[in-house]
């Protein structure tokens, strides 16, 4: 934790798969121990990948004393006055409440940690988390290397047997290096992306 305001604040970190976010979330939790905080650390039942009751990170650093919980309203159940720091692992999994459990937590005084994917397969945003990136006071968006080029990576390529998955696919379909891996802007393919605006805009008789 750096940023220290007066009362309580939101923390974001968010980037693509395998550029390190939960192993930043689990550096500051560590932190906050150090400095002696009471703290409480969530993640969304749906993210089964290491253990149902286990955060990870894809580089082998974990915690076991998570609460998993199925829907955001959960977490205020289960964070007490004497609670000083929350920490959530996955958020973009849970629903758009969860800004609103964010917020009234840190409206409590409360630091709220918060960790996800900022964008989803097809490289748009990931349900919640615009709303969480205008909420909170601090946001560090994290970098993976692209599998391809070697160049820096912002965003996440699924893989269906080997090949990009189409942008009809489902959203989330829970996986790690199987089926993702991180891409740059230029390497990132999403077959059956829909036109852009901007193009149905420029294919109109106005402007041409």
């Amino acid at each position: 934790m750096h940023y220290q305001p007066s009362g309580g604040w939101i923390e974001l970190v968010c980037g693509s798969m395998f550029s390190g976010k939960t192993e930043e979330l689990l550096r500051r939790v560590r932190r906050a121990e150090i400095a002696r905080k009471s703290i409480r650390l969530f993640k969304p039942q749906i993210d089964h990948r290491y253990g149902l009751v286990r955060v990870a990170s894809h580089d082998g650093i974990a915690r076991d004393d998570v609460i998993v919980v199925q829907t955001a309203a959960e977490i205020l159940d289960h964070v007490g006055p004497e609670v000083e720091v929350v920490a959530i692992d996955e958020v973009q999994f849970f629903d758009w409440t969860i800004a609103d459990v964010c917020n009234s937590l840190a409206n409590q005084g409360k630091c709220v940690i918060a960790a996800g994917l900022d964008q989803d397969f097809r490289g748009e945003p990931f349900g919640p988390m615009p709303l969480l990136l205008a909420l909170a006071e601090r946001v560090d968006k994290l970098h993976a290397i692209c599998v391809v080029c070697g160049s820096s990576a912002s965003r996440t390529q699924r893989l269906i047997d080997g090949r990009p998955a189409r942008y009809d696919d489902p959203i989330i379909l829970v996986g790690g290096s199987e089926r993702y891996e991180a891409r740059c802007r230029r390497c990132h393919q999403v077959p059956g992306r829909p036109d852009t605006v901007l193009s149905q805009v420029n294919d109109t008789p106005a402007a041409k």
